[in-house]
């Protein structure tokens, strides 16, 4: 029910914003939950509802956040498109301007879009971190990251825009995924090799499959971006892995002969992986195998990890 007083996590699903955004709101500038019943944490209640969404609206088109918050403590109402273009009037900009479109995408979506327009790094990595804490890489990927990398990507062809907020989001999605890549520590053999295709440099969907594999208990080793055929051959035949994962982001880098390079590698089994919308299924080397999406990869590895596994009567549980 709409007039039940809410927890913090049910307004910041609400909002689209992360909890500790609400903390900060509070600490700051007084907009916390106003109901309190003795031995039980404090409820927001429908008018306290009202004042963050005063506060939400105003951030998010571009007014300061302690402008905003003295707007949301004196108004009853959610003021109308009017009332932000006033405000914004004389005062600094926080962000804001033209919104990130994220399609279907939930509120986290809407929310974390919303901070990349006010370059918040703050909210942006805290929305992540909840998100992958609670749903995992996989899901963070597919329903939080993927919708606004790729509403920033469609904003940048239309305006020529945006490489700001593009370069802080990338960099705040690689370091949350570098944190689950550490706190993973996979043990035992890398027997899966991560790599982008030569004169490729869009890395976050292999850092994406670096961070899932972690989760997954299954260890890798990651090349990154621009490796050329012949080095990533040298690799194969240095690391002896099961399979190589290749990405590739736009169609100038996914040059087939990469992949048939690796199949040439005299070493047997190995499977290919040929990652990305870059390549062409129609042009794909017979034996190479292009996963659909993250998921789908992730389950790749893990079978040809479950398979090594049982061939050599480890126990990766």
């Amino acid at each position: 029910m709409v007039d039940e007083p809410l927890s913090a996590g049910a307004v910041a699903r609400r909002l689209g914003v992360a909890v500790t955004t609400l903390r900060t709101w509070h600490q700051r500038y007084g907009l916390g939950p106003s109901e309190h019943v003795p031995g039980h944490h404090r409820r927001y209640t429908p008018a306290d509802l009202a004042r963050l969404e005063i506060m939400r609206k105003l951030t998010a088109e571009g007014v300061t956040p302690a402008e905003a918050a003295r707007w949301a403590k004196q108004s009853p109402v959610v003021p109308g498109p009017g009332v932000a273009s006033r405000l914004r009037a004389g005062t600094g900009r926080d962000g804001g301007g033209q919104t990130i479109p994220v399609g279907r995408a939930g509120p986290a979506a809407r929310g974390l879009a919303r901070a990349a327009m006010r370059l918040d790094s703050a909210v942006i990595s805290d929305t992540i971190s909840d998100a992958l804490a609670t749903d995992g890489v996989v899901a963070t990927w597919e329903g939080l990251l993927r919708p606004v990398l790729a509403g920033i990507g469609e904003r940048h062809v239309a305006t020529a825009g945006l490489i700001d907020v593009e370069h802080l989001v990338s960099r705040c999605v690689s370091e949350a995924f570098a944190a689950v890549a550490r706190a993973g520590r996979p043990t035992g053999p890398a027997r899966i090799l991560l790599s982008c295709a030569d004169e490729e440099q869009h890395t976050l969907p292999l850092e994406a499959l670096a961070a899932a594999l972690a989760e997954a208990g299954v260890s890798y080793r990651m090349l990154g971006a621009r490796v050329p055929a012949a080095a990533l051959v040298e690799a194969v035949n240095r690391t002896g892995p099961a399979a190589v994962v290749v990405w590739s982001h736009t169609r100038p880098t996914a040059d087939p002969a990469q992949l048939s390079a690796l199949l040439a590698v005299p070493r047997r089994p190995l499977l290919v992986l040929a990652a990305g919308p870059g390549w062409r299924a129609d042009t794909l080397p017979a034996g190479v195998v292009r996963p659909v999406d993250l998921a789908e990869a992730v389950s790749l590895a893990l079978a040809v990890q479950d398979s090594l596994d049982q061939s050599t009567g480890a126990d990766r549980t």
